[in-house]
Protein backbone atom coordinates (compact mmCIF):
# COMPACT_ATOMS: atom_id res chain seq x y z
CA UNK A 1 0.00 0.00 0.00
CA UNK A 2 1.83 3.79 -0.99
CA UNK A 3 2.38 5.68 1.84
CA UNK A 4 0.57 8.46 2.42
CA UNK A 5 2.02 12.32 3.04
CA UNK A 6 2.00 13.27 6.50
CA UNK A 7 3.02 16.02 8.73
CA UNK A 8 4.48 13.22 11.19
CA UNK A 9 6.70 11.46 8.44
CA UNK A 10 10.54 11.65 8.02
CA UNK A 11 12.67 13.21 5.69
CA UNK A 12 13.50 9.76 4.35
CA UNK A 13 10.11 8.40 4.25
CA UNK A 14 9.08 11.69 1.79
CA UNK A 15 12.71 11.22 -0.14
CA UNK A 16 12.02 7.34 -1.01
CA UNK A 17 8.04 7.99 -1.57
CA UNK A 18 6.99 9.17 -5.59
CA UNK A 19 4.68 11.96 -4.81
CA UNK A 20 2.48 13.43 -7.70
CA UNK A 21 2.52 17.13 -8.17
CA UNK A 22 -1.57 17.20 -7.02
CA UNK A 23 -0.48 15.27 -4.02
CA UNK A 24 2.19 17.56 -3.09
CA UNK A 25 -0.15 20.42 -3.92
CA UNK A 26 -2.91 19.03 -1.40
CA UNK A 27 -0.34 18.56 1.45
CA UNK A 28 1.49 21.95 0.75
CA UNK A 29 -2.20 23.55 1.44
CA UNK A 30 -2.59 21.44 4.55
CA UNK A 31 0.58 22.88 6.07
CA UNK A 32 -0.37 26.36 5.13
CA UNK A 33 2.00 26.90 2.03
CA UNK A 34 0.44 30.02 0.10
CA UNK A 35 0.31 30.30 -3.79
CA UNK A 36 0.43 25.83 -3.51
CA UNK A 37 -0.82 25.43 -7.13
CA UNK A 38 1.23 28.22 -8.48
CA UNK A 39 4.56 26.21 -7.57
CA UNK A 40 6.00 23.76 -9.76
CA UNK A 41 6.67 20.54 -8.76
CA UNK A 42 10.30 20.68 -7.21
CA UNK A 43 9.45 23.89 -5.64
CA UNK A 44 6.89 22.16 -3.75
CA UNK A 45 9.01 19.62 -3.09
CA UNK A 46 11.75 21.34 -1.53
CA UNK A 47 9.26 23.54 0.69
CA UNK A 48 7.95 20.25 1.81
CA UNK A 49 11.21 18.76 2.55
CA UNK A 50 12.00 22.31 4.74
CA UNK A 51 8.66 21.77 6.48
CA UNK A 52 9.66 18.13 7.77
CA UNK A 53 13.14 19.07 8.63
CA UNK A 54 12.26 22.58 10.31
CA UNK A 55 9.07 22.16 10.63
CA UNK A 56 9.04 25.99 9.26
CA UNK A 57 6.68 27.17 6.22
CA UNK A 58 8.25 29.46 3.97
CA UNK A 59 8.28 29.81 0.11
CA UNK A 60 10.87 27.90 -1.48
CA UNK A 61 11.66 30.87 -4.80
CA UNK A 62 11.39 34.79 -4.36
CA UNK A 63 9.72 34.97 -8.01
CA UNK A 64 6.16 37.00 -7.65
CA UNK A 65 3.74 33.93 -7.93
CA UNK A 66 1.15 36.50 -8.28
CA UNK A 67 -0.35 36.97 -11.62
CA UNK A 68 -2.85 39.13 -12.19
CA UNK A 69 -4.14 41.78 -15.19
CA UNK A 70 -4.72 40.60 -19.08
CA UNK A 71 -2.43 38.06 -20.23
CA UNK A 72 0.13 38.70 -23.05
CA UNK A 73 -1.77 36.00 -25.24
CA UNK A 74 -4.34 38.10 -25.16
CA UNK A 75 -2.46 41.21 -26.08
CA UNK A 76 -1.29 39.76 -29.23
CA UNK A 77 2.26 37.84 -28.90
CA UNK A 78 5.16 39.90 -30.63
CA UNK A 79 8.77 40.34 -30.53
CA UNK A 80 8.72 43.42 -28.84
CA UNK A 81 6.00 42.60 -26.00
CA UNK A 82 7.09 42.43 -22.90
CA UNK A 83 7.19 39.69 -20.64
CA UNK A 84 4.64 40.05 -17.96
CA UNK A 85 1.90 37.93 -17.66
CA UNK A 86 3.37 34.64 -19.12
CA UNK A 87 0.97 31.86 -20.39
CA UNK A 88 3.03 28.00 -20.78
CA UNK A 89 0.80 26.74 -23.12
CA UNK A 90 0.88 25.24 -26.64
CA UNK A 91 0.53 28.48 -28.53
CA UNK A 92 3.22 30.66 -26.42
CA UNK A 93 5.71 27.71 -27.31
CA UNK A 94 4.64 27.47 -31.28
CA UNK A 95 5.35 31.58 -30.91
CA UNK A 96 9.20 31.22 -29.69
CA UNK A 97 10.06 28.03 -31.96
CA UNK A 98 7.99 29.99 -35.37
CA UNK A 99 10.42 32.63 -34.94
CA UNK A 100 13.55 31.14 -33.27
CA UNK A 101 13.68 29.32 -37.10
CA UNK A 102 13.67 32.53 -38.38
CA UNK A 103 16.80 33.46 -37.25
CA UNK A 104 17.99 30.07 -37.52
CA UNK A 105 15.93 28.09 -40.25
CA UNK A 106 18.43 24.36 -38.85
CA UNK A 107 17.86 24.90 -35.27
CA UNK A 108 17.02 21.64 -33.88
CA UNK A 109 15.70 20.85 -30.68
CA UNK A 110 17.98 19.57 -27.58
CA UNK A 111 16.90 18.10 -25.06
CA UNK A 112 16.47 20.39 -21.69
CA UNK A 113 15.96 23.72 -23.40
CA UNK A 114 12.80 24.72 -22.89
CA UNK A 115 12.95 23.89 -18.95
CA UNK A 116 16.13 26.16 -19.04
CA UNK A 117 14.03 29.13 -20.76
CA UNK A 118 11.31 29.10 -18.43
CA UNK A 119 14.71 29.30 -15.43
CA UNK A 120 16.14 32.24 -17.26
CA UNK A 121 12.55 33.67 -18.09
CA UNK A 122 12.17 33.12 -14.19
CA UNK A 123 15.43 34.61 -12.99
CA UNK A 124 15.30 37.61 -15.32
CA UNK A 125 12.04 38.86 -13.79
CA UNK A 126 12.35 37.90 -10.51
CA UNK A 127 16.28 40.15 -10.51
CA UNK A 128 13.72 43.20 -11.90
CA UNK A 129 15.17 42.69 -15.17
CA UNK A 130 12.39 43.53 -18.18
CA UNK A 131 12.42 41.36 -20.93
CA UNK A 132 10.27 40.84 -24.06
CA UNK A 133 9.68 37.70 -26.42
CA UNK A 134 11.82 38.86 -28.42
CA UNK A 135 14.45 38.07 -25.11
CA UNK A 136 12.90 34.85 -25.07
CA UNK A 137 13.47 33.84 -28.88
CA UNK A 138 17.11 34.87 -28.89
CA UNK A 139 17.70 33.02 -25.38
CA UNK A 140 16.13 29.84 -26.92
CA UNK A 141 18.06 30.47 -30.34
CA UNK A 142 20.99 30.89 -28.26
CA UNK A 143 20.52 27.20 -25.94
CA UNK A 144 19.40 24.97 -28.92
CA UNK A 145 22.69 26.24 -31.18
CA UNK A 146 25.94 23.67 -30.57
CA UNK A 147 25.79 19.61 -29.49
CA UNK A 148 27.11 20.21 -26.53
CA UNK A 149 24.72 18.63 -23.48
CA UNK A 150 23.27 20.35 -20.80
CA UNK A 151 24.95 19.75 -17.56
CA UNK A 152 22.33 17.38 -15.62
CA UNK A 153 19.98 19.26 -13.00
CA UNK A 154 20.84 17.74 -9.43
CA UNK A 155 17.21 16.33 -9.14
CA UNK A 156 16.08 12.90 -8.80
CA UNK A 157 13.10 12.96 -11.66
CA UNK A 158 11.88 10.67 -14.75
CA UNK A 159 14.32 11.78 -16.99
CA UNK A 160 17.75 11.74 -15.32
CA UNK A 161 16.78 8.02 -14.27
CA UNK A 162 16.29 7.84 -18.06
CA UNK A 163 18.99 8.94 -19.15
CA UNK A 164 21.51 7.33 -16.62
CA UNK A 165 19.90 3.59 -17.22
CA UNK A 166 20.13 4.02 -20.75
CA UNK A 167 24.00 4.72 -20.40
CA UNK A 168 24.92 2.63 -17.69
CA UNK A 169 22.85 -0.60 -18.98
CA UNK A 170 24.18 -2.16 -22.12
CA UNK A 171 21.38 -2.88 -24.89
CA UNK A 172 18.36 -2.13 -23.03
CA UNK A 173 15.84 -0.45 -24.95
CA UNK A 174 13.55 2.74 -24.07
CA UNK A 175 10.93 0.76 -23.37
CA UNK A 176 12.66 -1.33 -21.04
CA UNK A 177 13.89 1.83 -19.30
CA UNK A 178 10.45 3.13 -18.70
CA UNK A 179 9.04 -0.30 -17.33
CA UNK A 180 12.69 -0.20 -14.74
CA UNK A 181 10.97 3.46 -13.62
CA UNK A 182 7.85 2.33 -13.07
CA UNK A 183 8.87 -0.35 -10.56
CA UNK A 184 11.50 2.11 -8.92
CA UNK A 185 8.38 4.39 -8.44
CA UNK A 186 6.74 1.86 -6.01
CA UNK A 187 9.81 1.01 -4.19
CA UNK A 188 10.79 2.15 -0.70
CA UNK A 189 14.08 3.99 -2.15
CA UNK A 190 15.20 7.10 -3.63
CA UNK A 191 14.11 7.69 -7.31
CA UNK A 192 17.59 7.72 -8.85
CA UNK A 193 19.65 5.21 -10.51
CA UNK A 194 22.06 4.92 -7.75
CA UNK A 195 19.39 3.54 -5.42
CA UNK A 196 18.00 0.86 -9.19
CA UNK A 197 20.88 -0.52 -8.79
CA UNK A 198 21.42 -0.95 -4.87
CA UNK A 199 18.45 -2.26 -4.75
CA UNK A 200 19.45 -5.13 -7.35
CA UNK A 201 22.59 -5.99 -5.98
CA UNK A 202 20.82 -6.58 -2.24
CA UNK A 203 18.20 -8.46 -4.06
CA UNK A 204 20.96 -10.56 -5.62
CA UNK A 205 22.04 -12.03 -2.87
Amino acid sequence: MKRKLSQKMTLTEFDNGYWYATELKQFAKTIGLLAANQLRKDELEKAIRRFLQTGKVASPTQRSLAKTGIKDLERGLRLELPVVHYTSNKETKDFIVREALKIDPTLGRKSGARYRLNRWREEMLTQGKQITYGDLVQQYVKLNQGKESFPKIPYACYVNFLSDFLANEPGVTREQAILAWKKLKKLDTPKDYRSWVRFHKVKQK
